[in-house]
């Protein structure tokens, strides 16, 4: 069962405890554990993770939060986010509470019994939270650990404001998940950024590599660091700033145009739920941002000029606003509430 469950992981959330638990105690070093990426950019890795690994992010994510406490898994448990809730259960020595196994999240969180209490979520998770207002769930935690996707900062202000204590996590598989927490690397790792502006991470919780592909292996693991595919900067006190993927910058008219902000700005704007800008390509432009938006119930999307002066009026020029837009009902998102950047561009491509 251990080795059915995690090579590569899979399973019910308890079927993935006990495996996680077997293979955390024994005493023998075991094999990497298998984490199938999502696969939300293009092709899905296995991604090796050793015990190393997973115990010291565990580990140094206690440390950060302030101690072991008792995390309600609300994340597919094959995933590097959902493995974590169960593996810092595990060495925490505390019992998980799975929200899938009561009648809603507020019967999950009214089950949570220990000292310290923990939750783990993606931004859409939040977000519809916030828009069902019923983010004074989450207040009642000690820490609400958020990651997977960019964070927009208006949402984090509305989660503090209802008392939510959120912490924004950067990390990905090959990491053992999150590993920066609010821009400040956890104890035992190392972040720099390159002459590219491209993030580096070193330390402890870095993965084997992928299982069967010595050649991306070798791309994304050099001389002991990570190399990611994300750009960033790094503060003169040592905080990151993640500025977005090294694809979420196209060129359009010869003008280089971050996505992230873009996304940022639209997601802002009256009447709008959820939006993703996305590059595509043009016969005139060589790309043109497009913004897929899935408009607020009750609302009506903003029109292209209304949009586009939108995003003018928010700071950034005119020449990165969107010239087309696709409205959506939702955004689509894969089964951990990641966005599904693939979809969200074929949607962007069709219209």
């Amino acid at each position: 069962m251990t080795e059915r469950s995690l090579r590569p992981v899979s399973g019910s959330a308890r079927e993935v405890q006990a495996a996680l638990e077997a293979w955390l105690t024994a005493q023998a070093e075991p094999a990497p554990l298998t984490i199938r990426t999502s696969g939300s950019t293009g092709r899905p890795k296995d991604v090796l993770l050793s015990r190393r690994a997973v115990t010291a992010s565990a580990r140094a994510t206690h440390a950060r939060l302030g101690g072991p406490g008792q995390w309600l898994l609300d994340l597919p448990p094959q995933y590097v986010a959902g493995v974590q809730v169960l593996a810092r259960s595990v060495l925490g020595g505390t019992a998980p509470v799975v929200a899938s196994e009561h009648s809603g999240l507020e019967a999950a969180i009214g089950a949570m019994t220990g000292e310290r209490r923990y939750a783990s979520l993606v931004p859409t998770q939040l977000h519809r939270l916030a828009e069902a207002g019923r983010l004074d769930l989450l207040a009642e935690l000690d820490a609400v650990l958020v990651g997977g996707a960019a964070l927009d900062p208006s949402l984090r202000r509305r989660a503090s404001e209802a008392g939510v204590r959120v912490v924004r996590t950067y990390g990905m598989s090959e990491t053992a998940g999150g590993c920066v927490y609010d821009g400040v690397p956890l104890d035992g790792v190392a972040v720099r950024i390159d002459v590219d502006r491209r993030i580096w991470i070193g330390g402890a919780v870095l993965f084997d590599g992928y299982d069967g592909d010595p050649r991306a292996t070798a791309e994304a693991l050099q001389g002991g660091w990570l190399r990611t595919h994300d750009l960033g900067r790094l503060d003169d006190d040592g905080r990151l700033t993640v500025l977005g993927r090294v694809d979420d910058v196209v060129i359009s008219g010869g003008v280089n145009v971050a996505l992230p902000r873009v996304t940022e700005a639209v997601r802002g704007l009256e009447g709008v739920a959820e939006a993703e800008a996305v590059g595509v390509a043009d016969d005139e432009w060589g790309q043109v941002v497009v913004a897929v938006v899935a408009p607020a119930a009750g609302s009506v999307a903003p029109a292209l000029d209304a949009l586009r002066d939108g995003v003018e009026a928010a700071g950034l020029p005119r020449s990165w606003a969107p010239r087309r837009v696709v409205v959506v009902p939702e955004i689509p998102v894969l089964e951990h509430g990641k966005v599904d950047r693939l979809a969200v561009r074929r949607l962007a491509e069709k219209r």
